[in-house]
């Protein structure tokens, strides 16, 4: 897993705070050709030379890359339906659907920025985001300026900042596994299976899902990998005009970024990954979900010992083993009768998992929690049920989470055997139980996938790759702690930031000056400190 998007739009969440992260559960199944370019795959760096296929892909990039950097972009007013103001512009890049046939079917990536606000001489270039996943948009990334978020104030005085969805997200050729309206339908069933009926129930829905994903996007479904997506971003770089690439990646936006790092060494300038999906082989992505199981766990109990430390304003109990007691009684009654008629215990835990996922979710759920106990059901029904009427944000969930799973299921092969699925998921049920089936139902359609699935890249350091930044807190639930050990080992030069005692998904977004200083720093002098530091935790929530 990685950084999963939430699965199910809410009515919180279509009011804005729907976050995308790697591997939760929520729903439940739930150019011209220029003789240099022929020569770029080599100056890359590329060490994936191990297939006749990756040598055509790696040339078909360059291809495509060529052909985008002559082509450059048309930016434009961003259309009135997508919901970005000027002067954010907006525009197109053409990639291959398929890098070895780069002369082939052309898709379309939708890409937006925002120009620096520095003078010329400040300015170094473009900034490119990606947020996670697999699944998120990028496209909200240049209203960091337009917002004024002063921890970006500084960076966005030297850079442009560039937004993009993904292929298959959103407005870049987007995939659908299932009606909108039927994913977000609730109360769905519950993850956590009582008899071997529930099990095969949900295998079922699992099924029929992966043959969904098939049936509407067929044609996309081989295509819709992390080294496509790292060669797409290249593709945008040399359309942006740029010899190399300034990136920061967070959640799934790492292993985008670690991949891009290993195709496409030479082409990096400046990398910031933040909250790291560990790249090793035989963790992409099946062991991934298992070991995310693991790490939510030892966050919620985090959440409930602050939620007992703040009885006297939540009245939710005064230790975390009455906070938990709590739960599961909370759960015990929606199972019975779901809470408003719609929400159950699937609908509660994409809604309470935002709390282990991020610190600024810990006030607003536990506040949603305490009006329930008090007898506002309303409040929980509010902001767990989905709004049938978001016509447009159940659609951006419901393909959130076809690419996630598209991602996923095409990146590496799974498990086909379901006695290994019930065997691992059961075992980490008894010790971790607040995900971990629901993340298993998740990830289940990866056993029955219908199109070809790939060996991970070998993430490793190439020729000309510059020191990047990593960033990550130390008690991390979506994407645990180890990873950015993995990848600081990996790639050689690279420096690690470690939030100590911190455990908030996504920490170049909070305010913590030993973190924030060191980011602006390295994106404006290129300067990390001479060895891996760590920082005290930022500032804990406060009722």
């Amino acid at each position: 897993m990685c950084g999963r998007p939430h699965l199910r739009r809410t009515r919180q969440a279509s009011r804005g705070s729907r976050k995308v992260a790697i591997g939760s559960a929520g729903a439940f199944a739930a150019a011209a050709l220029i003789a240099g370019a022929v020569a770029a795959p080599a100056n890359a760096g590329t060490p994936q030379t191990g297939s006749s296929t990756q040598n055509r892909e790696a040339t078909g990039a360059a291809i495509a890359a060529a052909r985008a950097e002559k082509a450059g972009i048309d930016w434009k007013d961003c259309p009135a339906d997508w919901g970005i103001a000027k002067p954010i512009q907006c525009g197109y890049v053409s990639v291959p659907l398929d890098y070895a046939k780069p002369y082939g079917k052309q898709i379309k990536l939708a890409v937006d920025r925002i120009g620096s606000t520095g003078t010329k001489d400040e300015r170094q270039g473009a900034l490119v985001y990606n947020p996670g996943g697999p699944g998120g948009s990028g496209m909200r990334f240049p209203t960091r300026v337009t917002n004024k978020n002063p921890l970006w104030t500084k960076t966005s005085k030297a850079y442009d900042f560039v937004g993009f969805d993904p292929r298959g997200v959103g407005h870049s050729t987007p995939i659908s596994c299932v009606d909108p309206q039927e994913y977000v339908k609730a109360p769905k069933a519950d993850p956590v299976p009582d008899t071997e009926a529930d099990k095969l129930a949900q295998r079922k829905l699992a099924k029929e899902y992966a043959d969904g994903c098939y049936e509407r996007s067929g044609e996309m479904l081989p295509h819709m990998t992390t080294p496509n997506t790292a060669r797409d971003l290249d593709v945008i770089r040399a359309a942006l005009g740029e010899k190399k690439l300034n990136y920061l990646g967070v959640s799934y936006g790492t292993y985008l970024g670690a991949v891009y790092g290993t195709l496409f060494p030479g082409h990096v300038r400046r990398m910031i990954v933040d909250s790291v999906v560990n790249p090793a082989k035989d963790n992409i992505w099946y062991q991934a979900n298992l070991n995310q199981d693991i790490a939510f766990e030892g966050r919620w109990k985090d959440w409930q010992d602050w939620v007992a430390k703040n009885d006297a304003t939540f009245h939710l109990g005064d230790t975390r083993a009455k906070v938990q007691e709590q739960w599961l009684t909370l759960r015990a009654a929606a199972k019975k009768s779901p809470i408003g008629g719609v929400v159950g215990p699937a609908e509660l835990i994409s809604f309470f998992q935002s709390a282990p996922y991020y610190d600024s979710s810990w006030v607003p759920v536990a506040q949603v929690w305490s009006k329930y106990v008090a007898g506002d059901t309303q409040a929980l029904v509010d902001a767990a049920s989905p709004d049938m009427s978001d016509t447009a944000g159940n659609a951006s969930s419901e393909n959130g989470n076809a690419v996630y799973t598209a991602v996923e299921c095409a990146d590496a092969k799974w498990p086909t055997s379901w006695s290994k699925w019930d065997k691992d998921n059961t075992a980490l049920h008894k010790d971790y139980p607040f995900m971990t089936w629901a993340n298993a139902w998740m990830n289940l359609p990866c056993a029955t996938w219908k199109t070809k699935q790939q060996t991970p890249i070998d993430v490793k350091t190439g020729k000309g790759l510059p020191s990047v930044l990593i960033v990550q807190s130390e008690r991390d639930a979506a994407t645990p702690y180890e990873g950015a050990v993995e990848l600081h080992k990996r790639f050689k030069g690279s420096r690690l930031i470690t939030e100590k005692d911190a455990g908030s998904h996504g920490v170049t977004g909070l305010t913590n000056p030993c973190i924030n200083d060191r980011v602006d720093t390295y994106l404006l002098t290129g300067a990390t400190d001479s060895k891996d530091v760590t920082c005290t935790p930022h500032a804990t929530p406060k009722p």
